[in-house]
């Protein structure tokens, strides 16, 4: 069964990216900032920590968007439409706040 990945190394999968969310290398983001209601509060705080970190490798706006989006893409369809939408705003305004188009 090459190829096939057993239940174990699932539940190994799941934990890799819950503590990258947790515990990012390159940011120290705040506890349940992704389950905040609130998208300016999401991006402000993105903002901070990516400005302040010292161990990113990239630009502020480059950290703060990849750990947003890695996020998303890892929570995928457990999502509801409502978070995802504040998610999504979050983007948005972190854009607007770091002076982006778009």
């Amino acid at each position: 069964m090459t190829g096939m990945k057993t239940v174990r190394d699932r539940a190994r999968t799941k934990r890799w990216s819950g503590e990258v969310t947790r515990h990012s290398d390159a940011l120290d983001i705040e506890p349940d900032l992704f389950k905040s209601a609130d998208p300016h509060h999401i991006a402000e705080s993105l903002k901070h920590s990516a400005e302040t970190s010292t161990r990113r490798k990239t630009t502020p706006f480059r950290s703060a968007m990849s750990m947003l989006v890695f996020y998303i893409n890892r929570a995928g369809r457990s999502l509801s439409p409502e978070r995802r939408d504040v998610l999504g705003r979050a983007k948005q305004e972190l854009r607007r706040v770091f002076g982006r188009p778009g």
